[in-house]
């Protein structure tokens, strides 16, 4: 039973017991839904998975993600105003000085299933590059941002921004700490990530 169905208490189908090389030529691959496929290569990737079925969920994910890393009155970065207003009872340290803020809490555009990357734009960075933002962020997202690549996520910012497509468009892979890097990651702006997911379908 794979990861994500176990974490869902998803039933295994006959087919996904099948090895590929068991299935015959002729047969499709086993292809996984777009949401378990994401979450494996998310999680490859080092970021930190918070399912949440309802805002209350998100507020305890959250509370506990600034507790876990003592974050409550360390300065915070919102460029996206609609987060601010969704999360006023916490009453954010903000700052828009990078240099004064331990972590980001932002959006995202949509997220790529088959690399398990975030894609971002100015709509949540402004102008900033990635590698001026703070080291920690803490992205809040819905499952119905899942596409399965980043085609599919340029062609949803196209047709969602007709009036003005939003520049600054680039996406998050490396989810690890500075201690974590290998060469893989080098010359990348590595991230410590969260992604609280909230389930809007």
């Amino acid at each position: 039973m794979s990861l994500f169905r176990k974490i869902f208490g998803l039933k295994d189908t006959p087919e996904d017991h099948i090895k590929s090389e068991e299935r015959g030529k002729y047969m499709p691959e086993v292809k996984l839904p777009i949401d378990e496929q994401f979450t494996i290569n998310f999680k490859a990737n080092g970021g930190k998975f918070l399912y949440c079925e309802d805002m209350q969920e998100v507020n305890n994910s959250l509370n506990n993600i600034l507790k876990e890393n003592k974050w409550e009155d360390e300065k915070v970065l919102v460029i996206d105003e609609r987060l601010e207003e969704m999360f006023k009872d916490y009453n954010f340290n903000t700052s828009k000085k990078v240099s004064e803020c331990t972590y980001f809490l932002s959006t995202c555009e949509y997220l790529i299933s088959d690399d398990g990357s975030l894609l971002i734009s100015s709509n949540q960075i402004a102008e900033k590059k990635l590698k001026e933002l703070p080291a920690n962020f803490i992205i809040y997202a819905t499952t119905s941002q899942f596409v399965q690549n980043i085609g599919e996520g340029l062609r949803g910012i196209k047709g969602k921004n007709k009036d003005k497509i939003p520049t600054n468009i680039t996406t998050i892979k490396h989810f690890k700490t500075i201690e974590d890097k290998d060469f893989l990651t080098y010359g990348s702006s590595s991230k410590n990530l969260y992604l609280l997911l909230l389930e809007d379908l």
